[in-house]
């Protein structure tokens, strides 16, 4: 329950604890996402061929695993509903909500929030009135690495009773940095990790009556715990590093025939003047290499000397196993396989392509229904600023990212019009790359070149002059 005793100085105390026993773990999924893998295993007496090969067989597939869904997710659109004489609907105006939506740039700034929330399993959106304008909402996402969020019910509750974001991480004890408390009521600035604790430098209204931070977590389960597409993976990419490590020794070390003679005493260098043979600083003579190329025959004059090969190590195998774990990371987490260059896309119809990415769409579909929601909040808490009474059964529209095309989707959209009777209108958000600017732009145009509409105009405008000026209503 919600403690109102417990003052902001311990709450941002215990945030701040929370977060540093959450950092190894995130910063671990950060590292990995940036391409600084955990080596593959190498002799203690590895030479430093060896450590250059182990630093070029990282082969990062993991941004690949959140950039394919994110790139499919692309909030294009918000609705508010309507309750008219013809029973609930969805409004055709513009909402005010949206209108801040444009005004933040949310187009573009949507994306990080949404690879976020896939690489960690969480992400955060606070909103708040700007400071210099009160009227207007300022929406910033925030990475979980900086940010604790506490909730009562961490598994239901859409927001938390209060969350800490921190400007920095500090890397050793005693070292303060900048944070925010957030509670149903104020923000608090503080100082946190020093030596004396906590400390509360100031604190103002938000104007809202909850914590104006936003959580979105793709994947929740019922005890609150989230789970991004990542983590689950590292396992199956340090292997894929391992078996290109164990690739690239063979290849440069076996991947080629060796030559053995056998029987044949070798020829030393000597002395020009004396014919006396040479030695080395080691004592050892020195042997005049055998030249052995396509121009050269090899003879030897002793009869039992005989030449042979060994041959290359097969490199095959290696090419299989990466093949093989590409295919289980693939499949682990939903993408085609094809997306990390495993199967070919020669001669595919288009039901053989969408049924390679029918589990994709499924991911996207199940993101989307969580991070949706989440959304919706942000933009609920957006309209309280603006003065705008939160409508709980607004929506968000997603843009059409389905690989189909325009020829496709429109004839499907007239059948559906032709065949179903519903309305043309209705229709016109569902073709891909429309936006809802363009929908608004188009209704604007199909009223003004409406001749039933022209002549209910000039009509109402006639029988508004033919009135005497007194029988007006006021």
């Amino acid at each position: 329950m919600h403690d109102t005793t417990v003052s902001p100085t311990e709450r941002a105390e215990r945030g701040f604890t929370r977060l540093r026993a959450d950092r190894e773990r995130l910063d671990r999924i950060d590292r990995y996402m940036r391409g600084e893998h955990d080596g593959p295993y190498t002799p203690r007496t590895a030479t430093e061929e060896y450590k250059l090969l182990a630093k070029r067989a990282i082969s990062n597939w993991l941004p690949l695993l959140v950039k394919t869904p994110s790139q499919a997710m692309a909030v294009d659109g918000y609705r508010r509903s309507t309750d008219g004489a013809d029973g609930p609907g969805l409004s055709e105006e513009t909402p005010a909500e949206w209108r801040v939506w444009q005004d933040q740039r949310m187009d573009s700034r949507q994306t990080p929030v949404h690879r976020a929330a896939l690489t960690y399993g969480q992400s955060f959106v606070t909103v708040l009135p700007e400071p210099t304008n009160p009227d207007r909402p300022v929406i910033r996402g925030v990475s979980p690495r900086m940010l604790f969020a506490s909730y009562d019910d961490p598994a239901a509750d859409a927001l938390p009773l209060w969350a800490l974001q921190v400007e920095t991480i500090p890397d050793g004890e005693g070292v303060e940095t900048r944070a925010w408390l957030y509670d149903a009521t104020h923000v608090h600035d503080l100082v946190v990790g020093g030596k004396r604790g906590a400390q509360l430098l100031a604190s103002r209204l938000h104007g809202f009556t909850v914590c104006p931070v936003v959580r979105f977590a793709p994947d929740l389960d019922l005890e609150g715990r989230v789970t991004g597409v990542v983590e689950p993976m590292i396992p199956i990419q340090d292997r894929v590093n391992q078996t290109v490590f164990d690739l690239l020794v063979a290849q440069t070390f076996g991947s080629f025939k060796v030559r053995t003679i056998s029987g044949l005493a070798p020829e030393f260098r000597r002395d020009p003047d004396t014919g006396e043979i040479l030695y080395d600083r080691d004592g050892r003579p020195q042997v005049v290499p055998i030249q052995a190329d396509a121009s050269r025959f090899l003879v030897a004059p002793d009869a039992d000397t005989k030449f042979s090969q060994l041959d290359e190590t097969p490199l095959s195998g290696f090419l299989d196993a990466i093949e093989l774990a590409t295919k289980h990371m693939a499949a682990l987490s939903q993408l085609p396989p094809m997306y990390l260059g495993v199967g070919s896309l020669t001669n595919l119809s288009a039901e053989a392509m969408a049924a390679t990415e029918m589990a994709l769409s499924r991911a996207v579909d199940e993101f989307q229904h969580s991070l949706g929601e989440s959304w919706e909040q942000v933009l609920a808490l957006c309209s309280t600023v603006i003065g705008v009474a939160p409508d709980p059964r607004a929506e968000v529209l997603w843009k059409d990212a389905e690989s189909r095309s325009l020829s496709q989707t429109v004839d499907a959209l007239g059948k559906a019009v032709q065949m179903l009777q519903v309305p043309p209108r209705a229709m016109w958000s569902r073709i891909p790359g429309v936006t809802a600017r363009d929908v608004e732009e188009w209704t604007q145009i199909q009223e003004a070149d409406d001749p039933g509409l022209r002549m209910a105009d000039r009509m109402a405008s006639a029988v508004v002059a033919a009135e005497p000026a007194g029988s007006r209503v006021a």
